[in-house]
């Protein structure tokens, strides 16, 4: 007998079966395109329902790790580069209707529901209190382990300030590295990043992109010391900067004794088999300060964003602008924890870039 459900568990049975059969695939057990064994016979062979095998299936064709095929079973399409690599899970999991060209439809909605009930019952009047300036340091946490599992961003906790959205983080750090720097941004990149510098007082220079990111001339020729850069999927222009690029953009900077900020709105949607090296994972101690968001992940209406500040700037911060008071509500802080957690925002990540992957192969085959 290959699997086995334990009652004495504390995980349901679809969780145990679903994590058996997981770590088989991961494992190498089963290959891609391998099927599976028929709900049928594994029902009879760990004594459950049919209905809790069937849960256990679709949580992994969910994920990505198999898919349905009709009237054929189930079959594995998981390949490791294919994904982040997502924590043990501890909720029940149900998938909204997919749109392959509206990400937000993919969003498990129910999920996230039954995760903010299962907060307020967990924390209870701990909602009503205000959180620290920097962020809950639950989320903190979560965030800190989340960017070492997927990104190869390994800081502590206290380097992340959790606040409502990347523009507002865009301010503190104007305030924090000073308003008569030079800011210099991408040309073309997306417009109400330098109207919110403009509104701070900060003269912006936009550098001309090249096929690789910014032009090398362009970047000699700045007077600026801060550069403000998206080098995954650059808005709108599109453009991913090279490897080689990105660390001329850290060698600018340190010529210049200057500061990078790193914007990465979109790269846990990337379709490529490699996640791409971030900027501030080359340069973690003193350069780049790394920013991003759920807003594009989740849904445009959560509204928190965090930066991860180097290991150096921790004390500045804290000393120039560190009595600011966080500007997300802490329920909604919880909220976003738990979900990290439980894996299900990276289950959700995983859900999406199989979808574009697929799409995007959909679309060339008709080229």
């Amino acid at each position: 007998m290959r699997y086995s459900i334990h009652t004495n568990s504390d995980k349901t049975a679809y969780l145990q079966l679903y994590l058996q059969i997981r770590d088989d695939i991961t494992g190498r057990v089963y290959q891609f395109g391998d099927k599976l064994p028929s709900k049928r016979f594994l029902a009879a062979e760990t004594s459950v329902s049919v209905i809790t095998v069937e849960h256990a299936y679709q949580i992994l064709c969910d994920e990505g790790y198999v898919e349905s095929r009709e009237r054929s079973g189930y079959f594995v399409i998981y390949k490791e580069k294919d994904f982040f690599p997502v924590p043990v899970r501890e909720q029940e999991n149900t998938s909204a209707a997919p749109n392959h060209h509206n990400w937000n439809e993919e969003f498990p909605f129910s999920v996230f529901a039954k995760t903010m009930r299962n907060v307020l019952s967990k924390y209870g009047t701990q909602i009503l209190i205000k959180p620290p300036n920097l962020g809950s340091p639950e989320l903190q946490l979560s965030i800190s382990r989340y960017l070492a599992r997927s990104k190869g961003i390994r800081v502590l906790p206290h380097q992340i300030v959790i606040g409502a959205g990347a523009e507002y983080l865009y301010s503190l750090i104007v305030q924090l590295l000073g308003r008569d720097r030079v800011y210099a941004l991408e040309n073309p990149s997306y417009e109400k990043i330098r109207s919110v510098y403009t509104a701070n007082g900060v003269q912006c220079d936009m550098l001309k992109m090249g096929a690789d990111g910014i032009q090398s001339a362009a970047l000699n020729e700045t007077k600026a010391s801060v550069l403000h850069v998206t080098p995954f999927n650059s808005f709108p222009s599109g453009i991913t900067a090279t490897a080689s690029k990105r660390n001329e953009y850290i060698r600018w900077a340190k010529m210049r004794s200057g500061f990078i900020i790193e914007d990465d709105f979109d790269s846990e949607f990337t379709i490529s088999t490699k996640n791409e090296d971030t900027v501030f994972s080359l340069e973690p101690k003193k350069t780049v300060i790394y920013v991003n968001t759920f807003s594009k992940t989740i849904a445009p209406s959560m509204r928190i964003g965090y930066m991860v500040l180097p290991d150096e700037l921790v004390d500045l911060f804290l000393n120039k602008i560190g009595f600011y008071s966080c500007t997300v509500p802490v329920f909604e802080q919880f909220v976003l924890a738990e979900f990290i957690n439980n894996g299900d925002f990276e289950r959700n990540i995983n859900r999406v870039r199989r979808k574009r992957r697929q799409l995007y192969k959909n679309e060339m085959k008709k080229k």
